[in-house]
């Protein structure tokens, strides 16, 4: 269970048959988007095993050394020979879709049927790798993609303990972000954002149940798409949720991340996953059908002037802080000069709650963590089935529980298995009324507890009396929020800083949501002295949040709002030790060194000369 010894051996065996590499850092391709790598692919300039080596130098420079970024977890043995094959497909006029060639990473849950391990992050899944493929990884490999590696995750997709650490994993160990190494790259997808951030690859992927996309993407300023419930396939990848599970890319602009999700969704049943041939919770027994048209292109909906004649409810629920913790106020402001960007670019804003909004409230996501704790419970055990060479291959969950606390000094550290124990007690008859989750007023949602079915028909409703009643009501293109607070420094003792999150708002029912970077918190001396400020370092992003299949509206919108603030491309991470990096340094001390004594004066030495008398 050495990690840093796998990961040496892996490094080994892949840099084998690749000439050195040289001690310089590659950059001539960073912020390259898939546009333009194709191009230079196409021209002959490029070919895709140079691209491939450039990102693998990065990586071991300023991921495994360097700063230590820590985002990739394993890199593929076989990344090198795909590139070649990819070149000479090329060579014969054969281009097999728009990441042909392309370098990619993917998170440590998502199956490959290789010589890559298929973690979660956690030693209970490393021996044998997956016998097969997830369709999400068969579908970038029938594009042409090149699967550079793994990334680090939250293990076990940060659904082990409420006191986690996002981005540390038992095998992976704890992932930085690139905009400040101090700081949290969010979870459970943080390799996957921090990878995409500091140009490992072109694109990654990771995975979400509520927010584990789109956190990583406002944490480490980059584009995230979640996805519609089955719209990707979750076939080979490590689940939590049946009902909420999905798989979407990162990526440094909006049009990439199109790119990625036309190669890796399943426009239709791909005899593995039911969620890819029917619709998500929040449109079940509403009449509404998967739609027979989706796309294969989105990015011919990235759309510079996306965002004249919109209409965009905002909304401020969550952003006043959980429970006793305050949003601090630069972040508001922040926030509020990007609803203010998008009001500039054309759009007519709706602001949908507040002491100036039109009065409309989201209703609670009260039944969410039972619906997660049960699907968890009887999914990852049939998940289990399909894995052999393993600890927990065959078992169930409290194979999990056993392993974890057989081998506490790697699992545990520094947290504990709380809510595997709290799901393994959850009964099975999804009509159980469960005390345990009666809430309280104001919601008083259940208040003699709850059953699983009672749960899923309460996220349902969160679908069809949020997102989809305030879309109708005021006819509007999107609804956007504040996606998450800004990256806090990473605390082993104390845990994740969570302040607010608004992935909720989609999250039960299933919804699409496209997150962009938006802006950077400043620290300003007061109100009198508006230029007096200090640029926090880490980013803030906002969601364009729409209901079941809306991504191609949802990809317009978000690349309108990208096309006229251009906010990372204006604010590269800088690997910087700590954030903010300025003013903060304190004084230079100098050594206390000792001195000769000074020349005495001349009537002193007279004085000493004298002769005795």
């Amino acid at each position: 269970m050495n990690t840093p010894a796998i990961r040496i051996l892996l490094f080994a065996a892949l840099l084998a048959p690749a000439s050195a590499f040289g001690q310089s850092i590659p950059t001539r391709h960073n912020e390259a988007t898939v546009a333009q790598l194709q191009a230079e692919m196409a021209s002959g300039s490029l070919t895709s095993e140079q691209l491939t080596q450039e990102y693998i130098a990065r990586i071991i420079a300023l991921d495994q050394n360097g700063p230590g970024v820590n985002a990739v977890i394993e890199l593929n043995p076989d990344a090198l020979a795909m590139a070649r094959n990819a070149d000479a497909l090329r060579r014969k006029g054969m281009v097999l879709g728009p990441l042909h060639g392309i370098p990619v990473l993917l998170k440590d849950n998502i199956g490959t049927g290789d010589k890559m391990q298929t973690s979660a992050g956690s030693f209970a899944l490393v021996g044998t790798p997956a016998l097969h493929d997830s369709t999400v990884a068969a579908n970038l490999r029938a594009g042409g993609a090149v699967i550079l590696g793994k990334t680090n995750l939250s293990e076990w997709a940060n659904f082990r303990s409420f006191e986690s650490i996002s981005g540390w994993s038992g095998r992976g160990g704890q992932t930085h972000n690139p905009y400040g190494i101090d700081r949290n790259p969010c979870g459970s997808s943080s390799g996957s954002g921090a990878a995409a951030s500091a140009n490992f690859a072109t694109v990654s992927f990771g995975s979400e149940t509520d927010g584990s996309i789109v956190c990583p993407g406002n944490a480490n300023g980059v584009v995230a798409i979640k996805p519609t419930v089955g719209l990707t396939s979750r076939a080979g990848v490590v689940p939590i949720s049946h009902t909420q599970d999905t798989v979407g890319p990162h990526a440094r602009t909006v049009a990439d991340a199109a790119a990625a999700l036309s190669v890796i969704q399943s426009r239709t049943f791909d005899g593995l996953d039911p969620a890819t041939g029917g619709v998500p919770l929040g449109w079940q027994g509403t009449g509404k059908k998967r739609p027979t048209n989706i796309p294969t292109d989105y990015t011919k909906f990235v759309d510079p002037h996306g965002l004249q004649g919109a209409r965009l409810g905002v909304t401020i629920a969550g952003l006043s802080g959980f429970t006793n913790v305050t949003t601090p106020q630069p972040v508001l402001d922040a926030f509020d000069e990007a609803v203010q960007a998008l009001e500039n670019a054309g759009a007519t804003i709706i602001k949908l709650d507040g002491p100036d909004g039109v009065g409309f409230t989201f209703p609670p996501a009260d039944g969410e963590f039972l619906v997660l704790l049960y699907d968890f419970k009887f999914d990852v055990a049939k998940y289990f089935k399909t894995r052999v060479g393993v600890p927990v291959a065959g078992g169930d969950l409290q194979s999990a529980i056993d392993f974890n606390n057989a081998h506490a000094d790697t699992e545990m550290p520094f947290f504990n298995q709380d809510i595997f124990d709290f799901a393994e007690t959850i009964n099975p008859d999804p009509n159980f009324v469960d005390a345990r989750f009666a809430t309280m007023a104001p919601d008083n949602t259940f208040p003699k507890g709850a059953s699983y079915n009672q749960a899923l028909q309460n996220g349902h409703d969160l679908g069809a009396n949020g997102i989809d009643l305030a879309l109708s009501t005021y006819n509007l293109d999107a609804v956007v929020s504040a996606t998450d607070n800004p990256a806090w420094a990473t605390d082993l003792l104390f845990g994740d800083h969570f302040i607010f999150g608004t992935s909720g708002l989609a999250a039960a029912p299933g919804y699409p949501i496209v997150q962009v970077p938006a802006g950077f918190p400043k620290l300003c001396a007061s109100p009198t002295q508006p230029t007096n400020c200090t640029q926090y370092g880490v980013p803030l992003g906002i969601s364009f949040f729409g209901t079941a299949f809306s991504e191609p509206k949802l990809i317009k919108l978000a690349s309108g709002f990208e096309a006229v603030t251009q906010v990372r491309a204006h604010n590269l991470p800088t690997f910087a030790a700590t954030a903010p990096f300025t003013n903060v340094q304190g004084t230079t001390l100098v050594k206390p060194t000792r001195r000769a004594a000074p020349a005495p004066a001349a009537d002193d030495k007279a004085k000493k000369v004298r002769p005795h008398l």
